[in-house]
């Protein structure tokens, strides 16, 4: 079960907006977390943030451990002479998970709009449109106005952000839902392992954070990794679980921390592998293997220079990329034992 201080960060960060490109206010949110831990705190040039932890240790290896902030949504693209929205999409969306749906438009002065996207009636199309998806393209976001000249007072403008809505509920002690698992995750994950670790004396100079603009290009990490130079990199991300209706699918909720072998931008390194695995076998730790179309932060971060040993330590949830995703609390529990374990076992292997 995750304690008070937990679900606290979870709601907190997962109710912070920010798409891709309009991430200030959780950085805000993870420096002044890192600050209160009494963190030194560095950042890029880009958004991205990072605890940091000096090691007593003469000449240290630099350890990075990096989840992303960003989360998928929407920038207005066009404002109609009726007053309404057109959008275009940040981050992977499919179009049929969001007719209706209740969004927030966040205008440059940090004002917040709250509408929905239209849907017509079934009763008002015909046989032949109802049996077609509506394209993002179509879609209007309605919060209200009555022209664009209402709208344009508003403050509201071409490029403002607009996130669909997605409220945290803790469904019970093992199920919590909202939007954005997809990374808050991640960035809870920093702040706990931070947490944990800020009285204990490394063998490895520490940097926890969270990247900006994952969900368009891994550009956040890149520029962090620059920054950093890390000797060895722990990426944590949030992955599409497929068990609701199969049981034996391929990553399943409860069944603990993902051993990613392969995905769309890396191929796990195999002795990293072998040790994280080595490191969940010994302590009797959950865990799956996991192959995906998809990619995460590692992905750049392993490619850096003349290359960085990336491992990643993710976790599954259901129906990321919309506003109503399901997580696992004892896979969140089960990721964070794995991550503490690793992180002693290198470093004594460093």
């Amino acid at each position: 079960m995750l304690s008070n201080k937990q679900l606290k960060w979870f709601e907190d960060v997962t109710q912070i907006d920010g798409v891709s490109g309009h991430e200030v206010n959780v950085t805000k949110y993870l420096e002044k977390e890192y600050k209160a831990m009494g963190y030194e705190v560095i950042y890029d040039n880009l958004g991205s943030i990072a605890a940091f932890k000096k090691s007593k240790v003469k000449d240290a290896p630099k350890v990075m451990v990096l989840g992303h902030m960003d989360e998928v949504g929407f920038l207005v693209k066009d404002i109609t002479s009726t007053g309404v929205l057109k959008i275009h999409p940040v981050g992977g969306w499919f179009s049929q998970t969001l007719l209706a749906h209740r969004v927030q438009v966040t205008n440059r002065n940090g004002q917040v709009f709250k509408g929905s996207i239209g849907s017509i009636p079934p009763h008002m199309l015909s046989p032949q449109d109802r049996a077609k998806p509506m394209e993002i393209d179509q879609m209007i976001v309605d919060i209200g106005a009555t022209s664009k000249e209402e709208l344009l007072s508003w403050g509201v403008q071409i490029g403002d952000m607009v996130v669909v809505n997605g409220p945290f509920e803790k469904l019970n002690d093992k199920r919590i839902l909202a939007k954005a698992f997809d990374n808050r995750y991640g960035c809870v994950m920093g702040l706990d392992l931070l947490d944990e670790l800020k009285d204990q004396d490394l063998p490895f100079d520490l940097y926890v954070g969270a990247s900006v603009q994952e969900e368009v290009g891994l550009r956040g990490a890149q520029t962090m990794t620059n920054l950093i130079n890390p000797d060895y990199a722990i990426i944590l991300d949030c992955s599409p679980a497929n068990d609701a209706l199969d049981a034996k699918a391929q990553g399943r909720l409860g069944d603990g921390i993902l051993i990613r072998m392969m995905d769309g931008s890396m191929i796990a390194n195999k002795d990293l592998i072998h040790e994280l695995v080595d490191v969940c076998v010994e302590n009797k730790i959950k865990h799956q293997y996991y192959f995906s179309n998809g990619g995460t932060d590692a992905g750049i971060v392993h490619k850096s220079g003349t290359g960085v040993p990336t491992v990643t330590c993710c976790v599954v949830a259901r129906n990321i990329h919309t506003s109503a995703s399901i997580l696992d609390t004892d896979d969140y529990l089960n990721a964070k034992h794995a991550i503490l374990k690793l992180l002693e076992y290198k470093g004594a292997n460093l």
